[in-house]
């Protein structure tokens, strides 16, 4: 197995990880919310305070990747985070809760942007629209496999128990990190020669086929590019929209359909499947075009097919009157949703050059402000306006607005090299 390849199967194990632990705090929304007597406006608090602390260290944590490498941010935030997972077993009321969450989440916030500085620096330019495609499939498939099985094991060994087991969990992915893993791939003692030359190649290429530009990446100067700020707006909604599957639609569907625990894990998991198939097809998409010579519009079109989808998913999920319905067409909406994962990420590669893990890092805050708000909007809109509507309605519009962003987009002018 080419080294490289193995790098990809580390940071799909990360991906899953990460979004396990995500979502834990959801599927344990019950025994939490009885043991502190929350409401669901409070336990929106509990999970717009990980979306905040995300949001916020997302740039931060970009820049330390690019300056001090993904083998020691990776290993270093994921120890973090794991910490503040377990010592969120030892919460004793609503605002000890929120203040854990908030450093969980400022504790992740390093995870994807580190991740996008290792593709940069091992993955040819050719594939790295598959390798965020199946790194984005884990998180989803983390979720998935988390709805239904968690509950379980809640049940079995009690939500305090549970959050300390991934803590040990993360700590051994953190380990194996830093002793296998080389920021520059001349580094790993074991990569081939051939290998290490089809990574430079791709390194030389990339830089000549760029529109460089007066920018130099330094400073907070990368906001005054265009793509900076289309970036950030369509990956607002596109967090907007998935950010309620690993919130809300596990008690969602609970609800309005009358399910057990364990028919709303599995009616729940459905969606996230979908979002990981969505990120494999649309990676594959991204790299079949970029081969073919529409080297543009392999991060535009997969994006904007998969804002299309997410407007008709979402429009059309709302009032079914069957969860089979439901599911479906919402399925259908995070497939969308996830097709435009890849190529919003490739293409912060691409702009960022050397600074990638700065611009996916600030693309991915603007992303996880989306999902502070998505956390509070859809208790607060039921309950001013006595349904789910309005949210569906604005989470459908704020996907159509973001096809317009792509379509302006130009992911061959350069940011920073």
């Amino acid at each position: 197995m080419q080294k490289r390849h193995i790098l990809v199967v580390g940071t799909f194990l990360l991906s899953l990880l990460l979004y396990i632990d995500r979502t834990c705090i959801s599927t344990a929304k019950g025994p939490i919310v009885a043991e502190f007597g929350l409401s669901d406006k409070q336990f929106g608090w509990v999970l717009s305070a990980f979306a905040l602390g995300y949001a916020l260290l997302q740039a931060p944590s970009g820049a330390l990747a690019d300056k001090m490498g993904s083998r020691m941010v990776l290993t270093t935030v994921v120890t973090l985070w794991s910490i503040f997972t377990g010592l969120t077993a030892a919460a004793w009321n609503l605002a000890s809760l929120v203040i854990v969450r908030f450093l969980f989440g400022a504790g992740e916030a390093g995870a994807f942007p580190g991740m996008a500085k290792a593709v940069h620096s091992w993955i040819p330019q050719k594939e790295r629209g598959l390798v965020k495609g199946i790194n984005f499939s884990a998180s989803r498939i983390g979720a998935a496999v988390t709805m239904p099985i968690l509950p379980l094991v809640i049940t079995a060994l009690g939500w305090h128990l549970t959050f300390v087991v991934l803590m040990f969990v993360g700590f051994v992915w953190a380990a194996a990190w830093w002793v296998w893993f080389r920021d520059n791939p001349a580094d790993h003692k074991s990569i081939s020669q051939a290998e290490l030359d089809l990574i430079n190649e791709s390194h030389a290429a990339e830089i000549a086929g760029k529109e460089d530009t007066p920018d130099r990446g330094q400073g907070i100067s990368y906001f005054n590019s265009a793509n900076m700020w289309l970036m950030m707006g369509q990956y607002f909604a596109s967090n907007f929209t998935f950010f309620f599957c690993l919130t809300w639609l596990f008690p969602y569907v609970k609800n309005t359909y009358n399910l057990s625990y364990e028919q709303a894990g599995f009616y729940a998991m459905v969606p996230l499947l979908g979002g990981a198939l969505g990120n494999v097809v649309s990676g594959a998409l991204v790299d079949l075009l970029y081969k073919l010579g529409y080297k543009s519009w392999s991060r535009r079109l997969p994006a904007i097919i998969g804002f299309t989808l997410a407007s008709i998913g979402l429009l059309m999920s709302h009032g079914q009157a069957e969860v089979f319905g439901a599911v479906l067409w919402l399925t259908i909406g995070v497939f969308g949703a996830d097709m435009t994962l890849s190529p919003s990420w490739s293409f912060c590669i691409d702009i960022g050059g050397k600074h990638a893990g700065k611009i996916s890092g600030t693309m991915n805050m603007a992303g996880n402000l989306g999902s502070f708000f998505v956390a509070l909007a859809f208790p607060y809109l039921q309950a001013w306006t006595g349904g789910p509507e309005a949210f569906f309605y604005i989470c459908a519009g704020l996907n159509a607005v973001a096809i317009l962003l792509w379509i302006l987009s130009n992911p061959k002018k350069l940011i920073a090299t």
